[in-house]
């Protein structure tokens, strides 16, 4: 038996998504930009995403532009807001996703922003008293830049209280959903956010595609150059087939919300039980109030455990230990080392799918058993 239990990294393709790219992989492969009927064609399927994604969110379909994924929409909220809206102050946190963190110290580095970093408290969420005194503090212009949920434990933002002290202080908000598009409902007209972005292959759309929302208050010139694509904001020749997944995959999923969401809650609920109740000093560095997707835990130290995450792979089990852009990475989680854990502890971070099932769930309990608790091999 293989389970996948690494959906944080990426999720599968749905077949229903697939269904819908075929079409625009072998018989519409016009140029979008082609003034013929080939062209035209795939031109209105782009323009028929964008008003879908836009109608989602409660926003103009002008304020939609695709992007190659989250990485590069963060770039582009990040260094634009600096370039071109006169941002000169960025707050953010130690736990970010790199995309963010090396882009931020890149332009720090650069001597383009002052940075700050908000107080976290215990449990990694954000003190928002710490944040509304930098932003009463600050005389520059500023940009805060904080994440829905965390990749790696999953503490959630409270992005309407951000919102809030945002506007109050008079600061642009840049909010990376990643982790949570598809998750959680979202109006923008109701929470004023300058900046979201998103990358399909987190809800079973393909890879290689996102989104970044700009509010129209917030008005950037391109990061990428070239032709008059994403009406002159996004050059390169679009995904065609890849912005019609993320489409599907955005339909699919808010049809389905609150089933998929009590359904994959059950799963994470049923593994905390399990794992707190059968594995004596286990640590759940995720909050129970946090994304319901993601569940995070640290193993005592032992030698055992040293090697957890390869003899979980040898049992068919795919988990991580982190952040999938920094698991090949020797200097470990930046998240999990704020939360202050043994360095020789297992982190495990165990993240769930609509197509994930209960049976895979005690599987996977029972191999960690016999791997932790016995240590036979197997």
């Amino acid at each position: 038996m293989r389970v996948y239990f690494d959906n944080a990294a990426t999720t599968s393709l749905d077949a229903k998504v697939l269904e819908a790219m075929l079409p625009y992989l072998n018989n519409h492969y016009g140029n979008p930009s082609s003034i013929h009927s080939y062209g035209r064609e795939t031109r209105a399927a782009i323009e028929k995403a964008r008003k879908f994604v836009a109608a989602l969110f409660h926003v103009s379909p002008g304020e939609i532009f695709f992007t190659s994924g989250g990485t590069e929409a963060n770039n582009m909220a990040l260094q634009c807001s600096v370039r071109d809206l006169g941002v000169t102050h960025i707050v953010t946190s130690e736990i970010e996703h790199h995309a963010v963190t090396h882009t931020v110290e890149a332009l720090k580095a650069e001597g383009k922003i002052k940075l700050s970093y908000v107080k976290l408290l215990p449990d990694a969420s954000i003190d928002y008293t710490d944040l509304e005194n930098i932003l009463k503090n600050s005389s520059e212009k500023t940009l805060v830049s904080l994440m829905h949920a965390n990749n790696e434990i999953g503490v959630l933002l409270d992005i309407e209280k951000v919102s809030v002290l945002c506007k109050t202080y008079n600061a642009f908000f840049h909010c990376d959903t990643v982790q949570t598009m598809a998750h959680y409902p979202l109006d923008l007209q109701k929470t004023k956010i300058h900046f979201i972005s998103c990358a399909a292959h987190k809800f079973h759309g393909p890879k290689g595609v996102g989104f970044i929302y700009v509010n129209a208050d917030a008005s950037i010139k391109p990061l990428i150059h070239g032709g008059a694509q994403e009406r002159n904001m996004r050059a390169g020749t679009e995904n065609l087939y890849g912005i019609i997944g993320l489409a599907k995959a955005l339909e699919i999923a808010y049809a389905e919300l609150e089933e998929t969401k009590k359904y994959i809650t059950s799963l994470h609920d049923h593994l905390r039980n399990r794992l707190k109740n059968e594995f004596p000093g286990i640590i759940f560095n995720s909050p129970e109030n946090g994304l319901y997707t993601v569940l995070n835990v640290n193993f005592p130290a032992s030698e055992k455990n040293e090697l957890l995450l390869f003899n979980l792979d040898i049992a068919g089990i795919a988990v991580s230990g982190g952040s999938a852009c920094s698991s090949g990475s020797s200097i470990g989680s930046h998240v999990i080392a704020h939360l202050h854990r043994e360095k020789d502890s297992a982190a495990v971070r165990f993240s769930f799918c609509k197509f994930n099932t209960m049976e895979e769930v005690d599987f996977m309990v029972d191999k960690l058993k016999e791997i932790v608790l016995v240590g036979e091999k197997v």
